[in-house]
């Protein structure tokens, strides 16, 4: 089978445990991503945000035989209690159990692809799953970070992929300067062509 895995965040530059197949391709679908959930490690992670303008994601196959073992390993690497199956999202076939599934099954079948999985965390904020922050709880919560987690979120925060840029993106830079680092994959000069099948709304240009 050809398992996909979607990345906007750190699986990119830390896969961990994930036998991702290098190099990570620029074609995946086009999905609302922003610096939207409380991460444990204080972090603003980049996830599926409603509110969140479009762009175009990254994703890379996996060594994997089954989606079975493809959502087990990415639930492991994003340290997801086994108690949390929806946290992580998969479509095979015609299956559409998730949100976004839709969209991201029909790039799968105009990729080819047998099955795609992706981390499905929601937003949260001050412990609140499933709400995003506003721009100003967001440099709250940053502003209350002790000194280790607040290097860690500047590190996170800097080392994602340019196309997220979102007002969130740019408050973030603004506010405590931190610009994109090497980690981060830079803008695509011109657009890669149509958007992708499904896709719903405006895509960002990059």
């Amino acid at each position: 089978m050809k398992i996909a895995c979607l990345g906007w965040g750190s699986l990119i530059w830390k896969p961990g445990i994930l036998p991702v197949r290098r190099p990570w391709r620029r074609d995946g679908p086009d999905l609302p991503i922003d610096f939207a959930r409380e991460g444990d490690g204080g972090e603003l992670a980049a996830v599926l945000c409603d509110s969140a303008p479009v762009a175009r994601v990254m994703w890379a196959l996996l060594d994997v035989r089954c989606v079975e073992a493809a959502r087990e390993l990415l639930r492991r690497r994003e340290q997801i209690p086994s108690s949390q199956p929806r946290s992580v999202g998969s479509v095979e076939g015609c299956a559409n159990r998730y949100e976004y599934s839709a969209v991201i099954a029909r790039w799968a079948r105009a990729m080819r692809l047998d099955a795609v999985v992706w981390t499905a965390l929601p937003p949260r904020i001050f412990g609140e799953n499933g709400r995003a922050p506003t721009i100003e709880e967001a440099l709250a919560h940053i502003r209350e970070l002790p000194e280790e987690r607040r290097r860690h979120a500047e590190f996170y925060t800097r080392s994602a992929p340019m196309f997220i840029a979102t007002p969130m993106r740019r408050a973030l830079e603004e506010t405590f300067g931190w610009w994109p680092n090497d980690n981060a994959v830079p803008n695509l000069r011109t657009r890669l062509g149509a958007p992708q099948p499904g896709s719903s709304r405006r895509r960002v240009e990059q």
